[in-house]
C-alpha cells in the first residue's frame, strides 16, 4: 500500500497548462451529473458512480 501516488486518483484528472485548470477526465454525459462527474474508468467499461450510467469499452 506505499507503493507511491494512486495513478488514477483525482489529481491525475487535472493538468495545469498555460497558467490554466485543464480537465482531463471524461464527464457523465446524464443531464443529472454532466460536469464535474467523471466516468470511473475499468477494464471493460466506464461508468458513473452517481447516477450508475455506463458504457461498454470496446477492445
Amino acid at each position: 500500500m506505499g507503493d507511491g501516488p494512486n495513478p488514477n486518483a483525482k489529481h491525475s484528472k487535472y493538468s495545469v497548462e498555460g497558467g490554466e485548470l485543464k480537465r482531463n477526465g471524461e464527464f457523465c454525459p446524464e443531464e443529472g451529473c454532466g460536469p464535474g462527474v467523471f466516468l470511473a474508468v475499468h477494464k471493460d467499461r466506464k461508468s458513473c458512480g452517481k447516477c450508475g450510467y455506463t458504457v461498454k469499452i470496446s477492445n
